[in-house]
């Protein structure tokens, strides 16, 4: 196949652009005029000015709770208490008898007037229909009555906080571990009705020009999910998959090391939490606040412990303690990994001191952010982070400090859609306001090498994806207009032709109007 008369974004420098692109099975076997001639009868395939990029790779999402979340009730943008609310009462109409009804995405910092839920105000409206609403961030989980006493009072666990009303009670707001183990144990969902959410997920992934994810839902056993989509021939993205740590004994046991997989679905890394979340208000921050969830040497022992098994580390770390932790974890256990070299990562880094940005490109460890989160989060950084948001999800600074970055979206904290990513990224905005902090912003060019290139680097795929380069494996996007030439406000209004996987098209195809 020879995709021509369009603009080809390679994504290496040493050929940045070509106008068409010669596909072998697979692969990418080269530019126009020079390899054409592997190919036996080759189909042409005019692109009529379209601009095809490296497939986007989404380098932090937990796929199965974002697929899920599509069919669930959603609380995203919600004013106030009791507009959250009405939208679990007029779910709570078509809730199946026996089931427990899901949502998620409300968030009580953007609530007017400012107020914590409680399971009072959901008894309200949900009687015996047991209800659990995941927060935005996914580290907090708000329950009624009769989703608490699923329970029977089995709440606490270690590194979790259970709030607690005047009286000793439960709100009905469980945060970090708590809420994840009550998830875990007790809001049940059926293995076929994860697959089916996750079938849809992974086509409406494909429609958004994405090839690629690192999941993050390891915990919740998904593996077993994407083999089942892998077999019935529906997987048509390649996953870089987190285990647990706490899951480290039983890979260690197998012998199972980072990269085992198969070119679809590989396991990836070990997944670490330092601490909560903005949203939560668990954050680790220098003045002592927040929570921690793993000290500083329980971290540094685990990263040692990883690197003796084969795996490098992504540590979930929000506040600017947390990163400081996360860097030393890092900088301490050096010996272990290094020599092994293992690609070891940060997630969110969302406040950081300053003397710590320099440090991610001098240790050598990745800065796996969301670009989305910045102007998603800024009213409640100005908040609860005032005068310390000059350092927050200070995407520039990390760039200027050496780290390499990678983009995701933390789907479905954020929406899964690498346009939207991108110009939040380069606009430091996604509604009619003024860019926030623009000093942080990133250009265009690198905005989309952190969605293309440094994931796949992350992934140690780099000889293989992410650039569009002879022998690299015909892994693309074709869109509407070109996004290096397109106004920032612009970008996430750019549309997907079409996706192709393994110079196999996954979603739209030729023939191409434009």
């Amino acid at each position: 196949m020879i995709l021509e008369n369009g603009l080809i974004r390679t994504m290496d420098p040493s050929l940045p652009t070509a106008r068409a692109l010669a596909i072998a099975g697979e692969r990418i076997v080269g530019g126009v005029g020079t390899h054409e001639s592997a190919l036996a009868s080759p189909e042409v395939v005019d692109l009529r000015g379209l601009t095809v990029l490296p497939g986007f790779t989404d380098s932090h999402v937990h796929f199965a709770q974002w697929s899920l979340a599509q069919r669930q009730v959603r609380l995203e943008g919600a004013r106030s208490l009791d507009e959250a609310v009405a939208r679990v009462a007029e779910a709570v109409r078509s809730a199946a008898p026996g089931r427990w009804l899901r949502g998620t995405g409300w968030r009580s910092g953007e609530w007017s007037p400012e107020v914590e839920p409680t399971r009072g105000a959901l008894d309200a409206v949900t009687g015996d229909v047991p209800v659990a609403l995941m927060a935005k961030d996914g580290h907090s989980l708000w329950l009624n009555s009769a989703g608490l006493a699923a329970a029977n009072g089995d709440l606490r666990v270690p590194g979790g906080v259970v709030e607690l009303d005047d009286r000793g009670e439960p709100t009905g707001v469980l945060r970090e571990e708590s809420a994840w183990h009550f998830r875990e144990t007790y809001v049940s969902t059926p293995d076929e009705e994860w697959i089916d959410a996750m079938r849809a997920g992974v086509e409406l992934a494909n429609a958004r020009g994405v090839t690629a994810v690192h999941d993050k839902d390891g915990w919740m056993g998904i593996a077993r999910w994407w083999q089942s989509l892998r077999d019935e021939g529906a997987l048509t993205l390649r996953v870089w998959q987190s285990i647990p740590w706490e899951r480290l004994p039983e890979v260690e046991e197998l012998g199972l090391r980072s990269g085992f997989g198969d070119d679809l679905l590989r396991l990836g890394y070990v997944k670490v939490f330092m601490d909560g979340t903005l949203g939560s208000k668990t954050a680790r921050l220098l003045d002592g606040s927040g929570v921690e969830i793993t000290s500083r040497e329980q971290f540094e022992e685990i990263v040692r412990r990883a690197a003796r098994a084969g795996f490098p580390v992504a540590v979930h770390a929000i506040g600017d303690r947390a990163n400081r932790d996360a860097l030393d974890g890092f900088e301490a256990a050096a010996e272990e990994w290094r020599p092994r070299g293992l690609r070891q990562r940060i997630e969110h880094a969302q406040l950081v001191a300053v003397e710590d940005f320099r440090r991610f490109g001098e240790l050598g460890i990745a800065a796996s952010v969301q670009f989305s989160h910045g102007p998603s989060d800024r009213d409640l950084a100005d908040d609860t982070w005032a005068g310390m948001t000059e350092r927050a999800y200070a995407w520039r600074s990390l760039l200027d400090g050496g780290a390499l970055v990678a983009n995701g979206s933390d789907a479905p904290v954020e929406e899964l859609d690498p346009l939207l990513g991108l110009r939040a990224g380069v606009a430091r905005s996604l509604d009619e306001r003024d860019a926030w902090h623009p000093e942080q912003a990133v250009t265009i060019e690198e905005a989309l090498a952190a969605s293309t290139v440094s994931p796949a680097w992350l992934a140690r795929d780099e000889h293989r994806r992410g650039r569009l380069m002879p022998g690299g494996l015909a892994d693309l996007v074709v869109l509407d207009r070109d996004p290096v030439e397109c106004p920032p406000d612009e970008l996430a209004g750019i549309g997907v032709v079409a996706t192709m996987l393994g110079g196999r098209w996954v979603h739209g195809g030729p023939p191409f109007d434009n």
